[in-house]
């Protein structure tokens, strides 16, 4: 790791006259602990936006069919307008990285629930495939929140000990947002069609991009705020040394697309960059279209590949918890390496394996605990992987490559389905392959930073 990637040692928390005092925040050191109130409240809203911001992205797709038959859509147009929301999704996702590390973690937490709030309601007054691509892609604002989460809890988190674990159950929103989306869809759909479904997604959003305003600003950008304005002033030593006290990585440079790509950080960047692509083709194939490659690769029934749809949220939220615990033990970026490279194991031998159902149910669960567990220590990882400064950016742009990643793995499925190669291989190439390699190139990204603070022998630091 490059020597500018080593954080400084945690220092004595600063007395109530330090510059980012009289901000209005109280600011406490990486060492101290944070309250175990603060702790709760973040964390609890934090997942809510998750869950929340989960059921408006996967709701498209739920209603999709119903869509396509309400404007007579043929299945080549409801497949472009796919791609195109797609398309969309990840040049809107582009603008999370400089909100987060220019204007704030809280304003950035506001903004993509209050984004996924907007983008379901507008749904509700589409008019054609024209504008809902162009509505749908705002979708990357809810997409993106889940970044937001994990820059704005690792900084309220600090140091301790147990803060994988914590965030691993805030991640754990996506399974509980699609299940909450399934089942509220089911009861609503019937009475108020497609349009009110979408209304109904965006009254939760909206709720909880207002309690975001009662939340603090995490102490780490409070400390870059306030190192920028004396930088501003010409007061460079002061800035630097106020860095040093706050436990940020001194640095003069703005944050900036270019800083994520400096050669301190470039290999770092790209390796993320390309993990999140590689996962997101298994993403796509072994979860996305996981009932297709049952039924057409394994020969399971349609009514037993049904079963993936609780299987793949149980063992995602299963999954989360483990990778999360695992992380805060063996370190991060080791938990992901294992646990991508079990996942591609598990995968291929459900497509070269055993053919009874319980069987491929079974590896296919398995697979799935492997493939979608270790996001929660990805995300925690990214955003203690890079320097304060380009946190946000840094770690959106490697974020970014997900929906890139589900394009390509449908593409290469779909020409190696055109050439004639089987299902089980053409599974194989495009999600398996992409699984294994995904573990792979993170043996080329940076150590993580597992440094906990001590256990509290007394009364938590606020």
């Amino acid at each position: 790791m490059h020597p500018s990637a080593t954080p400084p040692s945690p220092t004595t928390p600063t007395t109530p006259s330090s510059p980012i005092a009289e901000s209005g925040e109280p600011r406490r050191s990486e060492s101290a602990l944070p309250s175990r109130k603060l702790v709760v409240r973040a964390s609890v809203i934090c997942f809510l936006a998750w869950v929340f911001s989960v059921y408006d992205f996967t709701l498209f797709g739920t209603l999709l069919p119903k869509i396509a038959d309400d404007f007579g859509w043929s299945t080549a147009t409801a497949a472009n307008v796919v791609t195109g929301v797609t398309a969309g999704t990840f040049v809107v996702s582009l603008c999370v990285g400089p909100i987060l590390d220019r204007f704030g973690r809280r304003p950035a937490l506001m903004i993509t629930s209050a984004g996924a709030a907007f983008t379901s309601a507008a749904t509700a007054l589409v008019m054609g495939p024209v504008s809902m691509v162009a509505v749908r892609a705002f979708s990357g604002f809810g997409y993106s929140e889940e970044v937001v989460n994990t820059v704005y809890l690792k900084e309220i988190y600090g140091k301790h000990p147990r803060r994988g674990l914590y965030f691993s159950f805030v991640q754990s929103g996506w399974p509980v947002g699609a299940l909450v989306g399934a089942g509220v869809t089911a009861l609503t759909l019937p009475t108020f069609g497609w349009r009110g479904s979408f209304v109904i997604a965006a009254v939760p959003a909206l709720i909880i991009a207002v309690l975001m305003r009662t939340l603090p600003e995490s102490p780490v950008f409070l400390g870059l705020k306030k190192a920028r304005a004396l930088r501003a002033e010409g007061r460079a030593a002061e800035a630097a040394e106020l860095e040093r006290s706050a436990g940020i990585e001194p640095n003069e440079s703005k944050p900036g697309l270019r800083e994520v790509f400096a050669p301190a950080l470039r290999r770092h960047t790209l390796c993320l960059s390309a993990a999140w692509l590689l996962n997101w083709m298994g993403i796509q194939i072994f979860s996305v279209l996981g009932t297709t490659v049952l039924v057409e690769a394994k020969g399971v029934s349609f009514s037993s590949a049904l079963l993936v749809l609780v299987l793949a949220n149980l063992a995602g939220f299963f999954g989360y918890v483990f990778h999360g615990w695992l992380g805060d033990r063996v370190g991060r970026r080791t938990t992901i390496i294992i646990g991508w490279s079990c996942g591609g194991v598990a995968m291929t031998a459900m497509l070269f394996g055993p053919t009874t159902t319980a069987a491929v149910i079974g590896l296919y669960a398995l697979g799935l605990f492997f493939l979608t567990g270790p996001y929660s220590a990805m995300l925690f990882y990214m955003s203690e992987s890079f320097p304060e400064q380009v946190r946000g950016l840094g770690a959106n742009v490697a974020h970014t490559m997900g929906p890139v990643g589900a394009i390509v793995g449908s593409a290469l499925l779909g020409a190696l389905l055109s050439a004639g190669v089987s299902m089980t291989m053409a599974a194989f190439v495009a999600g398996a392959v992409g699984i294994f390699g995904s573990g792979l190139v993170m043996l080329g990204a940076r150590g993580d930073d597992r440094r906990t603070a001590p256990a509290p022998t007394g009364r938590r630091a606020g």
